[in-house]
């Protein structure tokens, strides 16, 4: 009987030294990005924190309370980051820690991004290498799965890059053999027990970039990275097409008719067809690959100033009107499709553009920098949600002080195709 039980032990060994084995705590996580994404009781937003107009003034973990608290109260559940290598993603992390600390009941979790270069980008150097990293790539990965073991229960996701594969991204863009190896490489960490089995790993890019735009983007390294990845996360922005891509927006003759509102309710529905079409575009090309697997919009939005070419001068596409209206679109639609839709963006961030304060890349928040919650979200304000809460010791209150008759005189309406055209030509 003995003899019988030594090689039984012997064989329970041997498995026991080949199983993985698992080197981190993971046995915090209660929900998974499986269960969170296309969930439309978990809100996703593009999170940005920054108060000032350079990056060098960090925002405080008191601030970042601030944010989530108020994201929280709007149904947000789900914030995508975009690097690690500067404080605010590890500090977003901590604030959510500590507010869990005092309310068990506080849900909040993080798309964490790594942001990906090609070698040279940001340099003086004449040539950006496409297909080799520049070295903060690996520091850049190193840091994101430390965070993912020391935060399990929060990361959900690793975005590894953000419009890292568009081609026109020229400072920085990589070729999509970049993403496909750190993509495999987290993957291999998930399999070798140093990741949780149930962190998504993705990369955030344009509709075109994951194969929905022109055939200069197919390729096998993408074609890989389609089968690699959890799920796609695919971006639009109508709002920019307006003035690179405008059949849509402008005016057709048969609403010639149409009254200022009805033109421009009607442009906002065009619009939001304009980026479901693109959304389809990615399904599309991933499903003609014989992949099936869920397809989320890491960003899309619509900015509310402009004094560029989506301005009064320009395509007449920007006012917080527009962006009120392609918000409830674009939110209606996903959240009957079970789509997640990282919305660009939580807050105003001034540093985008520092140089041009008016520039619509500071404007994409759905609350300014005065606490004001913009047109889009207005009904928060109506509704109480955000009773006691504050950003940076003010209340939030309404832009134009809550007077919609003011804000419509600020609606500009969509020049026609035929005045789009004529644009164009003079240009």
């Amino acid at each position: 009987m003995f003899r019988k039980i030594i090689p039984l032990i012997l064989v329970l060994s041997i498995m026991a030294s080949c199983a993985p084995t698992q080197k981190h705590d993971f046995s915090a996580i209660t929900i998974t990005a499986e269960e969170i994404l296309g969930n439309p009781d978990y809100q996703a937003i593009s999170f940005g924190a920054y108060r000032e107009n350079t990056r060098d003034i960090q925002p405080t973990i008191p601030q970042l309370k601030d944010d989530i608290r108020l994201l929280h109260a709007m149904g947000v559940r789900v914030l995508r980051t975009y690097n690690v290598y500067l404080p605010e993603a590890t500090n977003l992390l901590k604030a959510i820690r500590e507010v869990r600390a005092e309310d068990p009941e506080f849900e909040m979790y993080v798309m964490l991004g790594a942001w990906i270069d090609a070698k040279n980008a940001w340099t003086d150097e004449p040539e950006r290498i496409r297909d080799v990293d520049a070295p903060r790539n690996a520091e850049e990965i190193a840091r994101s799965v430390e965070l993912a073991q020391e935060f399990p229960d929060i990361v959900k996701i690793i975005a590894v890059g953000n419009e890292a594969m568009v081609h026109w991204a020229q400072e920085y863009y990589v070729e999509p053999s970049i993403i496909l190896r750190w993509v495999r490489h987290l993957q291999d960490l998930k399999r070798q027990g140093e990741l949780p089995e149930s962190l998504w790993i993705t990369t955030s890019d344009n509709f075109a970039s994951w194969g929905g735009g022109g055939e200069e983007y197919h390729n096998e390294d993408l074609n890989d990275l389609i089968r690699e990845v959890d799920f796609i996360s695919m971006h639009t922005y109508p709002m920019h097409d307006t003035y690179y891509n405008p059949e849509f927006w402008g005016v057709p003759r048969e609403e010639y008719g149409l009254s200022d509102r009805e033109k421009v309710h009607a442009a906002m529905i065009r619009s939001r067809d304009y980026a479901i079409a693109q959304f389809e575009s990615v399904v599309e090309y991933m499903r003609s690959l014989g992949v099936e697997k869920p397809v989320h919009i890491g960003e899309t939005g619509w900015a509310t100033i402009s004094n560029e070419k989506y301005g009064p001068d320009g395509m007449r596409a920007i006012d917080e009107y527009k962006s009120g209206l392609y918000y409830q679109h674009i939110r209606e639609w996903s959240n009957a499709n079970n789509i997640s839709v990282f919305y660009f963006e939580a807050f105003d961030e001034p540093w985008k553009d520092a140089g041009n304060p008016m520039g619509s890349e500071n404007h994409f928040g759905l609350i300014n920098l005065q606490a004001q919650a913009k047109f889009p979200i207005w009904h928060y304000v109506d509704a109480g949600v955000f009773d006691g809460l504050t950003r940076d010791g003010v209340p939030i209150t309404k832009t134009y002080g809550g007077d919609l008759d003011s804000l419509l005189r600020d609606v500009l309406v969509p020049p026609t195709a035929a005045e789009i055209r004529a644009m164009r030509e003079n240009e």
